[in-house]
């Protein structure tokens, strides 16, 4: 049952308990009031009685109460009707009827009663609308008869139940009255109580939006309680689901990093084996056939070789390992990006001319906000691979432009290109489009993988714009200087 239909209950059996009882105790004074004021007149009437008794007694020659009662009884009766304005009766001591008013036998009440008056006591009865007043005559210490007087309580009968009817249309409407009046009032507490309620719902459900109601006393101070303890309750979800999103982040990074760095040992152990195995092929042939001369010659060739190739391996798989664990803090600066490719190609001239390759250039004049090391070690990388897996007296181009607040650089070549369905895969370290080509080269798989970790850590792009049949061609962009990107 709701708050509002209890309090509306209770006051409206508050004021009704409230109104009827206090008329209950009005018309109880009244009615108590007016069997005084009755008794207080009578009693007052039977002292008159008394009185006239021994003043008509002492104007009498014959002084003897009950000889004067027996011959002038109904003479005096009849002379305290006229004083006391009320019907009288007269009886004796033995209880025999003096005087009646009105012929006929006596009811039984009556006649109680009248018994109790003979005993020296005063005494009525009510039968109806009709009181019987029986008081004993006494001389002295002598009782000689009683008295009785009759009193019609028509009247006071009349007033009290108009009294009373006046108390229901007053009490109803002072019960309606304060009943709508108090109603209205409690409302607003029940209705605030109510909407207290629905808000603390609504929390258990899990919505925090709460209202505030203006209100100046403990049900005001409980809503802002409320409010309060909701926007904590709020903001203590939000950090808890984003320290949960970000321990779930950082448990997928750790898996990614786990598989990751199982398939990256994977890769070492494969791809250092190679070499290894070739060298210690060499080796066990030199031990069988230490004085051939041509083996000796070939073994040496091939063991340099294969020594420089795991030698660069071991450095390149070592900086991807550090780029991978650690957050480096690189030397932001204005590159001249022209200068730094131009020294980059003069660093592998001599690797190009081995390979028979042409050089084509298109470079214009263009400042980046990078790191001058890590831009020549991605320019490596991605030339050291143009080389590699070009074709026999093929060609590359570089190219560089600034637009749109980005330095763009563009390493075309003639080689193999790469398969669409492993394009992306190419980024991944110790991934190899042609394995045979890469041993014959000296290559690994890492240098994509180096140089789009270093490229990333500047906030450079690197991207793979075509690869067909005519070649492959990278493209690079740094910020440019001046522009927000590159502050940041």
């Amino acid at each position: 049952m709701s708050i509002k239909i209890k309090t509306s209950l209770f006051l409206a059996v508050l004021l009704l308990l409230t109104v009827v009882i206090m008329s209950l105790l009005v018309l109880q004074g009244i009615r108590k009031n007016q069997r005084e004021q009755v008794e207080q007149y009578l009693a007052q009437q039977a002292s008159t009685a008394n009185i006239y008794l021994m003043q008509s007694l002492m104007a009498e020659p014959n002084k003897v109460p009950r000889t004067y009662l027996a011959a002038k009884g109904k003479a005096f009766a009849k002379q305290l009707e006229w004083m006391s304005g009320q019907t009288v009766e007269l009886y004796d001591g033995a209880g025999d009827a003096i005087y009646k008013n009105k012929p006929g036998v006596l009811s039984d009440g009556i006649r109680r009663t009248l018994s109790f008056a003979l005993k020296h006591k005063t005494a009525y009865l009510v039968e109806g609308q009709s009181l019987y007043y029986l008081a004993p005559l006494s001389v002295g210490d002598e009782q000689v008869g009683v008295v009785q007087f009759y009193y019609d309580l028509a009247d006071n009968g009349a007033f009290y139940r108009q009294i009373r009817q006046l108390f229901v249309y007053i009490g109803a409407g002072t019960f309606m009255l304060s009943f709508l009046l108090a109603y209205f009032y409690f409302n607003s507490l029940s209705g605030g109580i109510i909407r207290l309620n629905r808000a603390v719902h609504r929390i258990r459900e899990g919505s925090y939006e709460t209202v505030r109601l203006r209100r100046r006393d403990e049900i005001g101070e409980l809503s802002e309680g409320i409010r309060t303890m909701s926007e904590r309750i709020k903001h203590t979800i939000r950090d808890k689901d984003e320290e949960r999103e970000k321990l779930k982040l950082a448990v997928d990074k750790l898996t990614r990093l786990d598989q990751q760095q199982k398939q990256f040992i994977g890769n070492v152990t494969h791809e250092f084996k190679t070499p290894l195995t070739s060298i210690k092929a060499f080796l066990d042939l030199l031990d069988m056939y230490p004085d051939d001369e041509a083996l000796l010659k070939t073994a040496k060739t091939n063991i340099e070789s294969e020594t420089q190739r795991l030698y660069e391996m071991v450095e390149k798989v070592l900086q991807l390992s550090a780029l991978e664990k650690y957050e480096f803090e690189f030397n932001k600066e204005k590159v001249d990006v022209r200068e730094t490719i131009r020294a980059v190609l003069n660093s592998l001239q001599g690797k190009l001319d081995k390979f028979g390759l042409v050089l084509e250039t298109d470079l214009a004049e263009a400042c980046a906000e990078t790191d001058k090391d890590s831009l020549t070690i991605v320019l490596i990388n991605l030339l050291d691979n143009a080389i590699k897996y070009n074709k026999t007296k093929g060609r590359i181009r570089v190219t560089s432009a600034e637009r749109d607040g980005r330095v763009a650089i563009e390493i075309a070549d003639t080689g193999i290109g790469i398969p669409q369905a492993v394009v992306h895969k190419i980024f991944e370290p110790f991934y190899t489009v042609d394995k045979n080509r890469s041993r014959e080269n000296g290559g690994a798989g890492l240098g994509l993988a180096l140089a789009k970790r270093y490229a990333e850590m500047q906030g450079a792009s690197i991207e793979l714009v075509r690869s067909d049949a005519e070649g492959t061609l990278f493209r690079i962009a740094y910020p440019a200087c001046g522009t927000e990107a590159g502050a940041r």
